[in-house]
């Protein structure tokens, strides 16, 4: 995900798909557990992803 199409969004949206990206994260780490994942990449895709979206909403609560 982009930085720039992250910073746009609202905080209520930025929450939810951290929510969502946190859910994928626990689902895949459950699978790679169980059994060979065809994309081991995802995972480190995920934990960058929540932690740019952790970061832009640190910024935002800095700014308010």
């Amino acid at each position: 995900m982009k930085i720039k199409e992250l910073r746009s969004l609202s905080g209520e949206e930025l929450l939810k798909m951290n929510q969502d990206l946190s859910e994928d994260l626990f689902r895949l780490r459950f699978k790679h557990g169980i059994r060979r994942l065809e994309n081991p990449a995802k995972l480190q895709s995920l934990r960058k992803d929540i932690a740019r979206i952790k970061t832009i909403l640190t910024e935002k609560q800095m700014d308010s």
